[in-house]
């Protein structure tokens, strides 16, 4: 039996440790400046004065949490669309597994959502490697985000990973509360959303050898999150690039801050997200399997399946293939003003970074057109039951 105690150097922090972390927010100059950019229409004396009333998670997650990500809805989409909602129960915790297109906006807006409709938000996981300032491990830890630390080497990666998935199982069934976790570590960078099947193997570490009720009792929900504009497409399109080139890339802390940052104030338009049906009813077909890499792999393909037929398509997606094919197979999908308006887009996101601009294009076109692909090719693995 596991107690808070046991993964204090990674849970969030709970209700009796809310002061102090507020108080070196409140005196960080690097918190402050990031505050006024992500809430240009609050001035430093309101951002002061929400945190100052603050004294629960809760408290913070609705007084400023909640806030910020309503002011980054209203002023920077079009609005969010939701389905499959009637797909949970506000009574049972949940382990929610998403494709993951923003670093901050994926889990904040999951978050608001089940605010607004009247479920208890979820606790976060986070990399290690974004925390490149302390003012940000106190802001993500106070918005109930826990560490997945990255970057590990041997017998530190594998006592790292039980550690966090016996905190999974711990958060799930003995705190009794939601989790967020992406499907892979990263971000999508080119619109391809797969599930890492590492992920899985370090969810099993808290159950030994029982996969079949293990998986069962965290009650994986997939979920599909569409924006309409990626976020960071120039960014990704830049550093796809330069991945592919001799220079190669390197990404810096300043990057993912940047990343961060841009991912909050850029335009995405429309945003859906589509909370698909908990797994848990296929997972005694997947038990029958002979391999332990087999039910992994199996188990991956059902949350692909569920992300890659859920994921809403945008006009855009759609031009973009057309565009890349050098065909007409979808133009029923879009308007030439929807066209322009996506190429006028991409010209003015493509002029923020540096590089060949065909190149560029290019892999901005295949961020947008692989959901396309992933739709045209998906095939229901013969093990899934449709309920």
């Amino acid at each position: 039996m596991f107690t808070e105690s046991d993964f204090n150097d990674i849970r969030p922090f709970n209700d009796s440790e809310v002061q102090e972390p507020i108080q070196r927010l409140l005196k960080n100059n690097g918190f402050l400046k990031f505050a006024r950019q992500v809430l240009p229409d609050f001035s430093p004396e309101m951002i002061v004065k929400s945190l100052e009333s603050i004294d629960s998670i809760k408290d913070f997650q609705t007084k400023f949490v909640i806030r910020l990500a309503k002011h980054i809805i209203n002023f920077t989409t079009k609005g969010i669309s939701v389905e499959g909602l009637d797909n949970l129960d506000k009574n049972k915790t949940y382990l929610f597994i998403s494709d993951h297109r923003d670093i901050i906006l994926d889990s904040a807006l999951l978050n608001v959502i089940l605010h607004e409709n009247g479920f208890e938000t979820t606790e976060i996981a986070i990399g290690s490697n974004l925390l490149i300032q302390p003012w940000i491990e106190d802001f993500v830890k106070l918005n109930k985000s826990f560490v997945v630390n990255r970057h590990l080497t041997g017998r530190e990666t594998l006592l790292s990973s039980k550690k966090l998935s016996n905190y999974i199982n711990y958060a799930l069934n003995e705190k009794t509360t939601s989790i967020w976790i992406a499907q892979r570590e990263g971000r999508t960078k080119d619109g391809d959303d797969r599930t890492q099947q590492s992920l899985l193997k370090m969810l099993q570490m808290s159950g030994g050898k029982d996969f079949l009720n293990h998986f069962k009792n965290l009650r994986i929900v997939p979920v599909a999150i569409s924006y309409e504009y990626e976020p960071c497409d120039a960014l990704k399109s830049f550093e796809l690039m330069m991945k592919e080139s001799d220079e190669g890339y390197t990404k810096s802390a300043l990057d993912d801050l940047r990343s961060m940052i841009k991912g909050m104030t850029n335009d995405k338009g429309r945003v859906h997200f589509a909370f698909g049906k908990q797994i848990d009813y296929m997972l005694e077909v997947i038990e029958e399997m002979d391999e332990s890499r087999d039910k992994y792999k199996a188990l991956a393909e059902v949350i692909d399946y569920r992300i890659h037929k859920n994921y809403k398509l945008w006009p855009d997606n759609y031009i973009a293939y057309d565009i890349l094919n050098e065909r007409k197979q979808f133009k029923h999908k879009y308007t030439q003003e929807e066209k322009d308006l996506f190429l006028k887009h991409m010209g003015k996101k493509l002029n923020t970074v540096k590089g060949d601009k065909t190149e560029l294009s290019r892999i901005f076109f295949e961020i947008y057109a692989n959901p396309v692909k992933n739709r045209l090719e998906l095939t229901k693995p013969d093990f899934i039951v449709d309920k």
